[in-house]
């Protein structure tokens, strides 16, 4: 049996379709990622890992475990260098960090954990039950960090955005004392 017909015979044999956790919803037959009802493009590696994560959220996936299920045992790659990447561009994908795990979480010399809530289903959310999941989750939280925590990342809360904000800023005021040097040679 092919690699990956071992991830999709796993998780479609779980009772559920439907994997749904703030504002994504993962469908485990279609192999389909959708954030808020708009498609997630994302590779095949890296929709396996999810798929093996939330067979079992909450707990440890070993690294071990997770290079059993997506690479044949007699293939020639690099297995740590591999998991790394994959595991990255998952984070990437769901807009998560390994500094502040949202999703996916590193347990050091071991694995790795699916953290957030999950639910499961048979039929697929609409896009206005996925933000009434995200607001249900946050609010059985108990705190408006935890709003802030399983709500989707916007664009305005990136670090790049205000990283790009401060050197405007910065540009705006040597841009004006060069004017001032300038005016008043």
């Amino acid at each position: 049996m092919e690699t990956s017909d071992k991830v999709t015979e796993a998780i479609t044999n779980h009772p559920a379709r439907y994997a749904c956790f703030a504002g994504f919803c993962l469908d485990v037959r279609k192999h389909e990622l959708c954030n808020h009802g708009v498609r997630v493009k994302m590779q095949g590696k890296v929709c396996d890992v999810l798929m093996i994560l939330l067979e079992r959220p909450g707990e440890v996936v070993t690294r071990e475990a997770l290079r059993a299920r997506l690479w044949p045992p007699d293939s020639r790659v690099n297995y740590d260098a591999n998991v790394n990447t994959t595991v990255n561009k998952l984070r990437q994908v769901l807009g998560d960090s390994s500094d502040q795990s949202v999703f996916v979480e590193t347990v050091p010399r071991k694995g790795y954990s699916f953290v957030a809530p999950v639910e499961f289903s048979d039929r697929a959310p609409t896009p206005n039950e996925a933000c009434d999941s995200v607001l249900r989750i946050a609010s059985s939280a108990g705190s408006a960090s935890a709003h802030a925590e399983v709500a989707p990342h916007s664009p305005m809360s990136s670090i790049w955005f205000k990283a790009g904000v401060i050197a405007l800023l910065v540009a705006a005021i040597l841009f004006g004392a060069a004017v001032m040097l300038y005016t008043h040679r």
